[in-house]
């Protein structure tokens, strides 16, 4: 794995916990770490996208987060288990990882930054 895909991987875990932070954020310690990770996470994403496919990377920086995000509420913060909602969230990473497993670089790999 290059380094621009995982920049877009640590964008995507960064996703989650600014979603959930303009979800639960209460006190300007939350609101401020909720802030640094949505500017680092945007930061790593759009610097990944100028040299990956963006509208690749775009999918799978959002499908991930998303996929994140599900299953973090499910886990600690009491949203409702349903096994379709797991079942989707499964297709969703499916074609994550399809448009992954698809996308050339658009430098060679001896070349990468």
């Amino acid at each position: 794995m290059n380094r621009n895909w995982l920049k877009v991987f640590v964008a995507a875990f960064l996703e989650v916990f600014w979603v959930i932070g303009l979800a639960h954020a209460y006190d300007f310690w939350t609101w401020t770490g909720t802030m640094i990770a949505l500017i680092i996470s945007n930061y790593l994403m759009i610097t990944a996208a100028q040299i990956l496919p963006a509208g690749t990377v775009y999918a799978v920086f959002v499908g991930l987060g998303t996929a994140g995000t599900v299953v973090s509420e499910i886990l600690f913060f009491g949203e409702s288990f349903k096994w379709v909602k797991i079942l989707f969230i499964l297709l969703l990473l499916m074609g994550v990882i399809g448009l992954k497993l698809v996308t050339v670089n658009k430098v060679e790999e001896g070349a990468e930054s």
